[in-house]
């Protein structure tokens, strides 16, 4: 039995293609990769990922090395699709003459030997059935890095921005900023309860301070007007790939304004549906 969520992925195509490339994309988005798993042991394999709920996003990269075997292996995806395993083809392709040029750049030597020209042309019969039979072909001709990994996100659907893990960290600019910060939110031109004697010794975490915070005529308006921006970048990062996005909010000392909005913004998001973690770095200093 498939579980409901589980996705598999077979990433193959013409050498110089991408397909590792391709692999590391599936590995930032959270997918077991295995590169070069013997067709033999194919269906032994998918047998372990249906028994296994661990296993519900996986990734496996197949290439030309296996040879005379690939004329098989449609004809196994379509057995192990029976069975219940979500199989997915991705096949990676590119023009001639970008396949002959990368392997000059790169000095790499192609798996079949020989001329690269008549190597390519000799994969091309190789994996046609395969080809037939995928899901998906991407041409990487004119492609970046940056450009396939948007392009496996949204033609293929790998991720939402509920499945980016995003940590929301407070801290004091007098005590340096967070070494893994991607976004950094000053929030020091709100007022100070630092300097309101019964709120000194609080911290954003009491009832008092978020009071007092949330009275300010400015607070209200940025909150929501940042909280806004947050949720319209979060695709964009995902696009990028990310796995994790650290958004940090500094005030003076760290205790009481940054505290107070890192759980507010933390709540608000969790609320959305997005996993938040929340840290305070400086709020016992």
């Amino acid at each position: 039995m498939s579980a409901p969520n589980r996705r598999v992925f077979v990433i193959t195509g013409v050498s110089g293609a991408g397909r590792s490339q391709a692999l590391k994309v599936f590995e930032d988005f959270g997918y077991s990769c295995i590169d070069n798993l013997p067709i033999a042991l194919l269906d032994r394999f998918a047998d372990l990922v249906l028994r296994s709920p661990a296993m519900d996003r996986v990734a496996l990269g197949m290439d030309v090395r296996e040879g005379s075997l690939l004329a098989v292996l449609p004809q196994l995806l379509r057995r192990l699709r029976a069975k219940g395993l979500p199989l997915r083809v991705l096949f990676l392709d590119a023009s001639d003459e970008t396949i002959v040029r990368r392997f000059s750049e790169t000095r790499h030597r192609h798996p079949l030997g020989g001329k690269i020209g008549d190597a390519v042309r000799r994969e091309r019969a190789l994996l046609s059935g395969l080809k037939g039979a995928a899901d998906k072909v991407i041409d990487t001709t004119d492609l970046t890095l940056g450009e396939l990994k948007e392009k496996l996100s949204e033609t293929l659907g790998l991720r939402g921005t509920q499945e980016m893990t995003l940590q929301v960290v407070s801290f004091g600019f007098k005590h340096g900023l967070p070494l893994d910060a991607d976004i950094v939110m000053d929030v020091r031109f709100l007022p100070n309860p630092h300097y309101v004697p019964r709120l000194r010794g609080l911290t954003g975490l009491d009832r008092g301070v978020q009071r007092y915070v949330l009275a300010q005529p400015v607070t209200r308006r940025f909150l929501e007007d940042w909280r806004r921006l947050i949720e319209r970048l979060l695709p964009h990062y995902v696009r990028e790939g990310k796995s994790y996005l650290t958004i940090a909010v500094g005030c003076t000392g760290g205790r009481h304004r940054s505290v107070f909005c890192t759980r507010w913004l933390a709540q608000r998001l969790r609320r959305a549906g997005h996993p938040v973690q929340e840290f305070h770095r400086d709020v016992a200093v």
